[in-house]
């Protein structure tokens, strides 16, 4: 006799995360309808249709069940970075990434919209939502410091900072946009709106996650320029630069160059 198929991986966690997602929308329900400080677990449990441990096999607590997809949508940004390809700017790369945080708010605008209301009306919401927002940027920064080595910062390379200062901003303007969409009631161009707001961004850290400096005239993959000199006591320096490269920051790797000589 044959054994019945086991679900697939898959399958599996499609299930848990319609579950997180049931018992997400009874939460938001109740406490839309009764408070957020009058909801009890039980309460919400109940209106999921599942048992109390059910509910603490998916969320450690009542606050956590408003944000039922941040650990999956986390793991796909992992997944982006992860599978990146080697010529893409590991900046591009970030934007790809918290792509995916905006899609998760898309698939549900309806819900994404009710959780922002609520957010901004209940401070425990609002701690929670900055606490799963960190966990993006925190993974961002990692990437874009994994392009340097150790000793950038005593070399003098700002690239190390300007790597956290990046990661900050790619993140920033994400949620500045996502904000403005929410008010608006989840109305518009919000991957337009995201272009725009990642190419500012882009414009101000172009090269961030590429080490710079005089490594040939081949250089590091997507240095702005590189500045090599004409040997040992000459007065001439060589600069060989991208077309699409800010002056800024051309003028930059050539000043520490000047400096350096």
């Amino acid at each position: 006799m044959s054994q019945p198929a086991k679900p697939s991986r898959s399958n599996s966690s499609t299930q848990r995360l319609k579950m997180r997602r049931d018992i997400a929308a009874a939460a938001m329900e109740l406490f839309a309808t009764k408070g957020y400080e009058a909801t009890t677990v039980d309460e919400i449990a109940a209106a999921a249709g599942v048992a109390r441990r059910t509910f603490f096999r998916h969320f450690r607590s009542k606050e956590e069940a408003i944000f039922p997809d941040h650990d999956d949508t986390l793991e796909r940004v992992k997944a982006v970075l992860d599978a990146a390809p080697p010529h893409e700017y590991p900046l591009d790369t970030v934007c790809r990434g918290i792509r995916e945080v905006m899609r998760m708010y898309a698939a549900q605008p309806a819900v994404s919209v009710e959780r922002y209301r609520l957010t901004r009306e209940v401070p425990t919401l609002r701690e929670r939502e900055i606490a799963s927002v960190s966990r993006y940027e925190r993974l961002f920064t990692r990437y874009l410091l994994g392009h340097y080595d150790e000793g950038a910062h005593q070399d003098g390379d700002d690239g190390p900072l300007l790597a956290e200062v990046a990661a900050s901003a790619v993140v920033t303007a994400h949620n500045h946009v996502l904000r403005r969409w929410l008010r608006a009631g989840a109305e518009g161009d919000v991957e337009g709106q995201l272009d725009r707001a990642f190419a500012v961004v882009r414009a101000r850290f172009t090269g961030v996650g590429q080490p710079q400096g005089p490594a040939g005239l081949g250089g590091a993959a997507g240095a702005p320029a590189v500045v090599t000199a004409g040997g040992e006591g000459s007065d001439v320096l060589v600069a060989v630069a991208r077309t699409d490269a800010p002056l800024s920051e051309v003028m930059r790797t050539i000043e520490k160059a000047l400096k350096k000589s």
